[in-house]
């Protein structure tokens, strides 16, 4: 080859002037680079927009114990967390507008009604959030038990909060509600975790045998648990369960999220309806966040059942 040639072929293959030659190690940069700008945004949209989202979650349940074709509507509310830089008062009157919308026969509440970080929050005292729930309203009530933020940082004023407004709060409790021939039992359940004893060890006050000794007679049974774990030995009396306190995981991300759900059982119960020996669980996803102000892959969710649809 002549020298002549020889300069043609090296032009045409060599980068145009000005572009840098595509090496290895800029590949690598490059990556490494595009990999950052992805977990900055992944990591703004969690902390910043899908915790202030905002959607209603439908769910239409057959249980065996509930008879066919008597209808009941329910909204459920779980794990409000108000305060904090996610759950102000804006997003809560949002949620509260949102579930008045549903028009549900019943409106339950599971329980974390506050927020609490390691950091500095921006906090929503007690009786404010307490005056946006009160604008709840359902034909056969509105009804409250606690959950473990509750007992653990701030039992007295959640419990006088939701006695000012006049919202029954069930602890071990079962009452009857509904027209003759459409009664049925709504059952709470004390907090599972209530106490923290250390090392990872809890008591609670929960009493599920002497709760559901108050039914008194054949009609269905639904029954309000903060945690799911209680599920696992829920007889097949009740006809569903309500519970909530996972967060859906809160962060979902593949393969390692369902290790971080605050469950002895994992992802067993973490979120959804589950049925396990025609014994029904809903679990919400919840509405605030715990721990760290992010979500990801669970947004915010009020929780709709229609029975005997």
């Amino acid at each position: 080859m002549n020298q002549a040639l020889a300069k043609d072929v090296e032009d045409a293959v060599a980068p145009p002037i000005g572009r840098p030659r595509m090496t290895r190690r800029r590949v690598l940069a490059n990556a490494a680079a595009l990999l950052g700008a992805s977990l900055a945004a992944t990591g703004g949209y969690a902390a910043a927009i899908e915790p202030q989202s905002l959607v209603v979650t439908r769910y239409a349940p057959n249980p065996r114990g509930w008879p066919a074709g008597r209808k009941l509507s329910i909204t459920v509310i779980a794990d409000l967390h108000a305060g904090g830089p996610d759950m102000r008062l804006p997003h809560v009157q949002r949620i509260v507008d949102t579930a008045i919308a549903l028009k549900s026969d019943l409106v339950v509440m599971l329980g974390d009604y506050i927020a609490r970080y390691r950091f500095a929050i921006e906090r929503i005292p007690d009786p404010v959030w307490a005056a946006e729930l009160a604008r709840l309203t359902a034909p056969l009530g509105v009804w409250a038990i606690l959950g473990n933020h509750d007992w653990w940082y701030d039992l007295a004023g959640v419990r006088s909060a939701l006695a000012d407004v006049r919202i029954p709060v069930l602890e071990n409790q079962a009452v009857m509600l509904g027209a003759e021939g459409e009664r049925f039992w709504l059952a709470g359940i004390g907090d599972q975790i209530a106490y923290r004893l250390g090392h990872g060890r809890f008591r609670g006050v929960d009493d599920l045998p002497g709760t559901l000794a108050q039914v008194t007679t054949d009609d269905p049974v639904i029954l309000l648990a903060h945690e799911p774990d209680i599920f696992a030995r829920m007889p097949s009396r009740v006809a569903l369960t309500f519970a909530g306190h996972t967060h859906g995981g809160q962060i979902r991300v593949p393969v390692v999220w369902r290790f971080f759900v605050p469950s002895k059982y994992g992802a067993r119960y973490a979120y959804g309806h589950v049925v396990e020996n025609d014994r029904h669980l809903i679990v919400s996803g919840g509405l605030g966040t715990s721990i760290i102000p992010a979500r990801l892959g669970v947004p915010p969710e009020i929780v709709h059942v229609v029975l005997g649809a």
